[in-house]
């Protein structure tokens, strides 16, 4: 699932070096939490948080077999 964000999100930013995610799980739910350049948060975000949603809508897709809620913080 990281390497799927990664692809993502290296492909929308200026900075793909510093794209960083940390995965933190409990019992019930997995969390991805995505650091970025500073100048590319905007491009990673989208108007009115659109990219956003659109990449939490692909990874929740592709984790529907991991019968876990899938979450993406945008840090």
């Amino acid at each position: 699932m990281e390497e799927l964000i990664e692809t993502i999100v290296k492909a929308l930013v200026d900075h793909p070096e510093d794209v960083r995610i940390e995965e933190v799980e409990t019992s019930s739910t997995v969390t991805y939490q995505l650091t970025v350049h500073s100048e590319d948060m905007g491009k990673v975000i989208g108007k009115q948080g659109r990219i956003a949603k659109a990449i939490r809508t692909v990874i929740n897709a592709a984790g529907t077999n991991e019968r876990k809620k899938i979450n993406l913080e945008i840090v």
